[in-house]
């Protein structure tokens, strides 16, 4: 999961990595300035509205609104309508004692939110979970691809590296999610016929886990002494890196004193990271001939494919898939009839086998999977520092931008433009079929870049955009070939969609 690098997954893309035998995809060419139905008017320049406040005192005000006052769709919202502005200043979390200097440019709309793409015009470095950087005792001490600037030589190595990682076991990706998604479905029916209802998550994580370690690395590592702990592990180590962001519904005071004012110590997961780390290092013997050719060590190279399979990848997956299927829930029997029917026809007349090519002939399929992408993106949050003076476009000012300044994208607000997307807040599952539809694609953002655009060495865009996208795809493919409709109940976690299955109807 671009999970980007945000919590996107750091994993080759599809058009770079896959022969033209695996898809058809057609490409879309686009201009990112182009807007979609608007005349180009003369914009007038804006000083940027908003303020820091009092040091200290400012940053702490902002953080318990973003929290627990207000939440972060309010926090957003309110100042919008204050400013009259989609860009404005503010502070972001966690501000003291954690990060140094919170005050940051934000970024609401699809017009103004791509310039933090643009790596001529903003640095990337050491940036990906905000304003402040987990501690590399985390990572083993190394800085991994995630927080380098493409400027660094390692970038452009390290990126490779997870390029040649997805396209050497590219043939495995579709046979061990088959294998691995039968064994959760399998799992879920069976709790179904036991209780009456079936929790998602849990299975879910295992799944994605087993399925990373199985297609990626070639191993099954509940055959290992990892077992079945590797999810477990993951999420607390996680843990340790996101926490100045995260609230765990603990009463507002001890929620922001344990998890925002102080870091948590990493000495506390030390002992199972090194499990996870060890299950890697034996298991990328392949790999690891790969990464000496590139001049990476073994040790770096290790805590890097790690990171980008836990963190990226199986992160990614974890959020996405509950709230993808939450959505699609929540769109109802008629858009599962059909889904279901137009997949079950391009299987059979493809003779009975899911494939690139038979999933590439699915329009609503597709447009349902870049829809929730649009609604729910895996990472919501996007920073980048200006790297010189700039002058930045939303739809109604010019704004300038003064270089160091640091620069922060709210995802969901730029996806859901209503100046570029019609019904915005709906879940619209038709939204991306059709030439009209598949033109908006290049406002799907949640790979940090355009859904129309590639990953590269030189940019940050999610190395396995297309990656997401396929096993995104085969999810729905999967669920629709073996069920017929369903019903959920959604919760709020601190990561996406809590789901409870309420009822499965089989083919």
């Amino acid at each position: 999961m671009a999970l980007t690098t945000s919590f996107s997954l750091p994993l080759p893309s599809l058009h770079q990595q896959f022969p033209s035998k695996y898809s058809t995809f057609r490409p879309i060419i686009v201009s990112l300035s182009e807007k979609p139905t608007m005349e180009a008017t003369k914009l007038a320049t804006r000083t940027i509205p908003g303020d820091y406040g009092l040091p200290g005192i400012g940053p702490w005000k902002d953080r318990l609104d973003y929290f627990y006052n207000q939440g972060k769709k309010e926090f957003f919202e309110s100042r919008v309508v204050k400013y009259k502005s989609t860009v404005f200043r503010t502070n972001m979390p966690p501000g003291p004692f954690i990060a140094s200097n919170p005050n940051v440019i934000v970024l609401l709309d699809g017009k103004s939110f791509p310039v933090l793409f643009d790596v001529s015009k903003v640095e990337k470095k050491d940036l990906f979970t905000g304003t402040y950087m987990p501690s590399t005792e985390l990572t083993g001490g190394y800085r991994v691809l995630s927080y380098l600037d493409p400027s660094e030589p390692n970038h452009e190595k390290l990126k490779k590296l997870m390029f040649f990682l997805l396209s050497s076991r590219r043939d495995h990706v579709i046979p061990k999610f088959h294998e691995t998604y039968t064994e959760l479905f399998e799992t879920l029916d069976k709790e179904m016929a036991e209780k009456g209802t079936a929790g998602l998550n849990s299975g879910n994580d295992q799944a994605a886990f087993n399925f990373l370690a199985r297609s990626l690395f070639g191993v099954n590592p509940v055959e290992t002494k990892l077992g079945a702990d590797g999810p477990t592990l993951i999420g607390k180590w996680v843990l340790f890196q996101l926490h100045p962001v995260l609230t765990l519904g603990l009463p507002k005071f001890l929620d922001d004193l344990v998890l925002h004012t102080f870091r948590l110590p990493p000495f506390l997961v030390k002992k199972d990271y090194q499990r996870l780390y060890d299950f890697f290092y034996t298991n990328s013997a392949k790999l690891f001939v790969e990464a000496a050719k590139l001049g990476i060590s073994k040790e770096e190279a290790c805590h890097n494919l790690l990171f980008a399979t836990c963190f990226n990848s199986f992160g990614g997956m974890k959020i996405f898939f509950p709230n993808m299927m939450k959505s699609i829930a929540e769109a109802g029997v008629d858009l599962h009839t059909r889904l279901a029917n137009e997949i079950r026809s391009e299987v059979k007349s493809a003779g009975g086998k899911i494939t690139m090519s038979a999933m590439e002939k699915m329009p609503l399929m597709k447009s349902v999977v870049y829809e929730a992408l649009r609604v729910d993106p895996p990472v919501a949050s996007q920073y980048g520092r200006a790297k010189q003076d700039l002058k930045i476009e939303s739809h109604d000012a010019v704004f300038e931008v003064k270089k160091g300044e640091m620069l922060f994208g709210y995802q969901p607000f730029a996806t859901k433009d209503p100046k570029i997307f019609d019904r915005p807040e709906e879940f619209v599952a038709d939204r991306f079929v059709g030439e009209e539809g598949e033109k908006l694609l290049k406002y799907v953002l949640w790979s940090n870049g355009p859904e129309t655009e590639s990953p590269t060495v030189g940019n940050k865009q999610c190395a396995g955009k297309d990656f997401v996208v396929m096993v995104s795809r085969l999810f729905v493919t999967e669920l629709f070939l073996r069920y017929d409709t369903f019903n959920v109940d959604a919760a709020t976690s601190a990561l996406g969609a809590s789901i409870t299955i309420t009822s499965l109807k089989k083919a």
